[in-house]
């Protein structure tokens, strides 16, 4: 599991069907690394949330047949980067 950012949501007009309705978000790691997400729990943007990634990430989405690696799990409450705090 890994901590991040939502960034933005990402609408895609067109979309292979093993993603069916998935709302997609846009996140950022730690290291800076932007990432796209399956977002099952409707992470608002700005908040910190922590993710799975591969079979997990499959298991985490309410259909496990979603064709996804990367899945928002949770919303987290409250979190301080320490590394962007010290910078």
């Amino acid at each position: 599991m890994e901590i991040m950012r939502v960034l933005d949501d990402l609408v895609c007009s067109r979309r292979i069907g093993g993603l069916q309705a998935a709302s997609l978000r846009l996140l950022q790691n730690q290291a800076g690394d932007w990432q796209v997400a399956t977002d099952p729990v409707g992470a608002p943007v700005g908040k910190w949330v922590f993710t799975t990634t591969g079979s997990a990430a499959r298991v985490a989405m309410p259909d496990p047949r979603v064709m996804t690696d990367l899945t928002i799990c949770g919303i987290i409450d409250h979190w301080v980067d320490e590394a962007a705090d010290a910078a």
